[in-house]
């Protein structure tokens, strides 16, 4: 759930808005995947399986909606994972099993917040990728570009400026970040690796 109070104290930089207003689930998300085994095959395997159910129909969902902001995020193809995701789950035998609906996107405010939840995975994805062993597929989580992020930052800064449009950039993006917990929760503890 947001922290209102502490967001609104920082409403001329939504970037720390954001941060702070999702503090919370980003931590319970840290906290979920942080179970699995990514120095094993198996561990591995599953915390991939666990990213793709919830990033797959969020990135699809974006993908839908994108027109709400391509006049801003007009480099929106090249930030696509998906397809690395797939790649790396192929090469270990699997294919993705998406469970998570995908989320209701319906403005440009929600559509950022959802991006940035995407975006910032890929940051924590390079710190990831050095615990994996050599020889595993990488791709998913080594696409790190901090122009990329910088850019969102100064797109944040200029459309994130209403209070409203603030609020529905972290509803979304609190709805993305419990979609990823689910899905640690989900292939940690139910769902073995075949």
């Amino acid at each position: 759930m947001p922290r209102h109070g502490a967001a609104m104290r920082h409403g001329s930089n939504p970037r720390l808005l954001l941060r702070t207003a999702t503090g919370a689930a980003h931590d319970r998300v840290d906290a979920a995947f942080g179970g699995f085994d990514l120095a094993t095959r198996d561990g591995y395997t599953a915390f991939l399986r666990a990213q793709a159910d919830a990033f797959l129909p969020v990135e699809a969902a974006i993908d839908r909606t994108i027109a709400l902001a391509s006049d801003m995020l007009d480099d929106w193809p090249q930030r696509r994972r998906s397809d690395a995701l797939r790649a790396d789950l192929a090469d270990l035998g699997h294919e993705p099993t998406a469970m998570t609906a995908a989320p209701a996107i319906a403005s440009r405010e929600a559509l950022l917040g959802a991006i940035y939840v995407l975006e910032g995975s890929r940051l924590g994805g390079t710190m990831l990728a050095r615990r994996v062993p050599a020889g595993m597929p990488r791709r998913f989580l080594t696409a790190a570009d901090p122009d990329r992020w910088r850019k969102l930052i100064q797109i944040l800064n200029r459309a994130l400026v209403t209070q409203e449009q603030q609020a529905a950039a972290i509803a979304a993006a609190c709805d993305v970040f419990a979609r990823f917990e689910e899905g640690a929760q989900r292939f940690g503890r139910t769902l073995p690796v075949e």
